[in-house]
C-alpha cells in the first residue's frame, strides 16, 4: 500500500478542497508513491508522537493539527517542530494533517462534539455548501437550566474547567464549534441557540445578552474526538492493515 492510497480515503471524508485559505492540510512530509506498512493517528505531529511512531513501525503519522502551519524560515531540532521534522524525514515516516478539512466535512469535529452531547436534529451551523461548513447546531433532548447546562458539557467532555458567561434561564438548542470557534457567536445567536460550546474564547467575548451564553472548553477538549474518528476511518477501510491510535494524546495545556 501506498501514501496516496491512504490520503485517498481520507480526503475521500475531507476533501482538501475545502480547507480554509489559512490552512495547510494534506501530505506535509513524504511522497504519496512512498510504501506504507503501519499508520498512527494523533491530535499533534509532536516529537514525542514521532518517536512513538518509529517505535510501533509506523511509516505514515496522521494528525488533525498541521505539523507544518505557517512558513518555516530554519529547521532546528532546538524547537520542537523542526525536532519533529527532522526526527519524520530520519526514520522516513510521512506526515499528513487534515485540519479544517475535517473541521467542515459532515461528520468531522464538531459533530463529534454534538454526539458526545447527545444533540438531535443536528445541522451545519455555517453551511458554505451541501454537508460542508464549521460548527453545527443541534437540539437536546430535554431543555436544562443555563447552571445545568455547564455541568453537562463539563462532565461529558472530561473538562478540568469551563469558561463560561452568565448563565441563562433555559438551554434547549446548543451550537458547537470545535478548536478556536469565536468567529461564529454571532451564528451560533441567530441559529436559535440559547448556549454555544467552543474553545479558545477571548474574554470580551463573555459579554453576551439575554437569553443567550458562551462556554469555553478548551482547544484540545473540543477536538480531541476526530483521533478516534481518523482511527475509525481508516480502519473501517484498511481493516488487516496495522493502523493504530497514539497511546499519548497529551493537551499542552496545564491546569491548576
Amino acid at each position: 500500500m501506498t501514501v496516496g492510497e491512504v490520503t485517498s480515503v481520507l480526503e475521500s471524508f475531507a476533501p482538501l478542497g475545502i480547507q480554509e485559505k489559512w490552512d495547510n492540510s494534506g501530505l506535509l512530509i513524504g511522497s504519496p508513491d512512498s510504501p506504507v506498512h503501519g499508520i498512527l493517528v494523533g491530535l499533534d505531529c509532536t516529537p514525542e508522537l514521532i518517536d512513538e511512531a518509529t517505535a510501533c513501525g509506523a511509516d505514515l503519522v496522521v494528525t488533525h493539527h498541521p505539523l507544518i502551519f505557517g512558513g518555516l524560515s530554519h529547521i532546528s531540532p532546538d524547537d520542537p517542530v523542526g525536532l519533529a521534522v527532522l526526527k519524520a524525514i530520519k526514520a522516513g515516516i510521512s506526515v499528513y494533517a487534515a485540519h479544517t478539512t475535517a473541521d467542515k466535512a459532515a461528520g468531522g469535529v464538531s459533530w463529534e462534539m454534538a454526539r458526545r452531547l447527545g444533540l438531535q436534529d443536528v445541522e451545519i451551523l455555517d453551511p458554505e455548501a451541501p454537508g460542508v461548513g464549521l460548527g453545527v447546531v443541534g437540539n437536546l433532548p430535554e431543555p436544562v437550566s443555563g447552571e445545568e447546562a455547564v455541568m453537562l458539557v463539563k462532565e461529558r467532555f472530561g473538562a478540568s474547567v469551563v469558561r463560561a458567561s452568565k448563565p441563562v434561564g433555559r438551554v434547549s438548542r446548543i451550537a458547537l464549534c470545535g478548536g478556536s470557534g469565536s468567529s461564529l457567536i454571532e451564528k451560533a445567536r441567530l441559529s436559535g441557540a440559547q448556549a454555544y460550546v467552543s474553545g479558545d474564547i477571548s474574554y470580551h467575548h463573555f459579554f453576551q445578552g439575554e437569553g443567550f451564553m458562551v462556554m469555553d472548553i478548551g482547544h484540545f477538549e473540543s477536538e480531541v474526538d476526530i483521533v478516534d474518528n481518523l482511527f475509525s476511518l481508516l480502519r473501517k477501510n484498511f481493516p488487516t492493515f496495522a493502523v493504530r491510535r497514539s497511546d499519548a494524546l497529551k493537551n499542552p495545556v496545564y491546569y491548576y
